[in-house]
């Protein structure tokens, strides 16, 4: 089942478990003046997951996410990132973390390799800037200035930069905003490399097909709360609504006998247009009855609810209208 944390009632309190829990936020309020960006919000980031916070432009993703590295103070509740607080223990937990900052910009003239090395000295060595450019594939711009790059470029940059120091942890902030489809993915398979290689990514986004392809689990942010968390599949599950599978069946009259099957929960017929409404199930049951009847039309289609359904499910708006309006952090 998909896990739905609301504000009613408190938390339980935050429990350290270094083994499986890498973040754990209980009852985390914020406010700027007179406005609450921040409502409530409790949720939990396991060990080595690429873990997702999705909404639009307001929804108050980016400010949660400062908070949890210590960039932001709370106004309140309870914080523990591996294990510590960031609130008062930023400069522990700075050498475990690496972030790209939805703000992330560098100086026009600064060559990549001058970045590397720069950023590397800082973190005090811990890798050799030469092989992060290597593995990165980052070799061949050393000598390119940081405002001669193209927009993917940057990302692999701004990625490279973020595992300085071998972080166990790692905060992504609207990475791909602005990329064309092929910088696109190719910024999501370096995503994938990080994971893959041991650290936890926490993902924030309002791209449906990134959250998709990337996050095994996913927080929807709408309004300051979380609205719902799980697995894209158990939120399509829980929130995205009904199955339609649809298909032509000439001198048939099947609705009865469709209605009639378990999961279906609603039969539409139009002439010899069949679309029929019901659970994940559905469909195959569907298709048995079909092939009982010793039928096996052309044009049969299932469509299945997406992470867009479920997100008008619990907002009432698709992300694309409400992230244009961008009214806040």
């Amino acid at each position: 089942m998909t896990e739905t944390l609301t504000s009613a009632g408190p938390a339980p309190a935050v429990t350290d478990d270094p083994a499986d829990t890498v973040i754990a936020v209980r009852n985390l309020t914020k406010s700027y003046g007179d406005r609450q960006v921040v409502r409530d919000v409790s949720f939990e980031v396991r060990r080595q997951e690429i873990f997702g916070i999705l909404g639009h432009n307001g929804a108050g993703k980016t400010t949660t996410v400062e908070i949890v590295q210590g960039l932001r103070r709370a106004d309140g509740g309870e914080i523990r990132v591996l294990g510590l607080d960031p609130a008062r223990d930023r400069d522990e937990l700075t050498s475990s973390i690496g972030s790209q900052l939805q703000s992330s910009a560098l100086p026009e003239r600064l060559r990549v390799a001058e970045a590397l090395r720069l950023f590397a000295r800082i973190a005090g060595d811990v890798v050799d800037w030469r092989e992060l450019a290597a593995e990165w594939e980052l070799d061949r711009l050393e000598r390119t200035a940081f405002g001669s790059l193209s927009g993917g470029e940057k990302q692999r940059l701004f990625l490279a930069l973020a595992l300085v120091q071998k972080p166990r942890l790692v905060f992504l902030d609207e990475l791909t905003q602005g990329l064309d489809p092929t910088a696109r993915r190719e910024t999501w398979r370096l995503i994938e490399r990080i994971r893959d290689h041991g650290a936890t990514v926490v993902l924030v986004s309002h791209y449906m097909d990134e959250v998709e392809r990337l996050c095994d689990r996913v927080g929807v942010l709408h309004e300051g709360r979380i609205a719902a968390i799980g697995t894209p599949s158990e939120l399509v599950t829980e929130h995205g609504g009904a199955v339609q599978t649809r298909f032509t069946a000439h001198d048939a009259d099947l609705g009865p006998t469709l209605a009639a099957l378990a999961g279906v929960t609603d039969v539409h017929v139009d002439g010899t247009a069949y679309q029929v409404a019901g659970t994940t199930e559905a469909p195959f049951e569907v298709a048995r009855t079909l092939d009982d009847h010793g039928l096996r039309p052309r044009d049969f289609s299932v469509l299945r609810p997406s992470l867009e359904d479920v997100f008008m499910t619990i907002t009432g708006e698709t992300i694309a209208a409400t992230s244009r309006e961008g009214a806040g952090r």
